[in-house]
């Protein structure tokens, strides 16, 4: 008997494997990595004094493993331009509105775990598909290894649903549009760094997106620029100037 058969057909969580099989194209190894990787903080248990058993670190770890398959696919894809034009593809392609699209079309919705009264904050839900899609890289690669992990996105997920030269055309300056759209609204925006959470890397940036006084979007990464960018989408999808859908 074969372990995919066992897991598939035997396993007391067969019916999960082959909710994960039939989303992600293979019957996954280590089962308890995607558990974690579609639970979110907000039913997530503490394991930790200030660690939760979340897919926050997952998201962290798929994020690098997505930004580097898809800076090299790039780098392949497009041999005459120069690390600017690489770096807003990059951006466009690992956007938060792009990745909640993303998660969507696979189904991941379907499997998330959160605390249902996040339904009332719209600016808690922005990015949680997106957060889920980063960590279930995140759990792939873990489980398989990074080879198998960039197959996995480069014939799974961005051939089929990415059309990469129509990003190509497509503006994404959150942070500018964000702004115009305040000035046309007569509202002021601001972007505030904040402290990080206690006991998280001094290099990391925590930057507030903050409209007529209300907090739209946080954005946190390790380049202020790129933290404003991220918190400027997310306000973005929150205040409806964008389209998440």
């Amino acid at each position: 008997m074969s372990i995919g058969f066992y897991k598939l057909y035997i396993s007391r969580d067969r019916e999960y494997y082959k909710k994960l099989r039939n989303i992600l194209g293979f019957v996954p190894g280590n089962l308890k990595l995607y558990q974690m990787a579609f639970r979110h903080k907000s039913v997530a248990k503490q394991i930790k004094e200030g660690v939760k058993n979340s897919n926050e670190r997952l998201e962290f770890l798929g994020d690098a493993v997505l930004g580097s398959v898809v800076a090299e696919l790039l780098f392949k894809l497009y041999p005459y331009k120069d690390e600017g034009f690489l770096t807003e593809m990059r951006s466009k392609i690992v956007s938060r509105a792009n990745l909640n699209l993303l998660s969507r079309k696979l189904g991941f919705e379907k499997l998330i775990q959160y605390d249902s009264r996040m339904i009332s904050y719209p600016s808690k839900q922005g990015s949680l598909l997106g957060d889920a899609f980063e960590a279930v890289v995140g759990a792939v690669y873990l489980d398989k290894g990074y080879q198998f992990t960039k197959e996995f996105l480069l014939t799974r997920i961005i051939k089929p649903h990415v059309d990469i030269h129509t990003l190509e055309n497509t503006e994404t300056n959150f942070k500018s549009r964000l702004i115009e759209w305040c000035q046309h609204e007569g509202k002021a925006v601001v972007f505030v760094q904040i402290d990080n959470p206690e006991g998280e890397s001094a290099k990391m940036f925590s930057i507030e997106a903050v409209v007529e006084g209300q907090v739209c979007g946080l954005g946190r990464d390790f380049s202020k620029k790129s933290a404003e960018k991220i918190a400027a989408e997310k306000a973005c999808e929150f205040l409806k100037i964008i389209d998440t859908d």
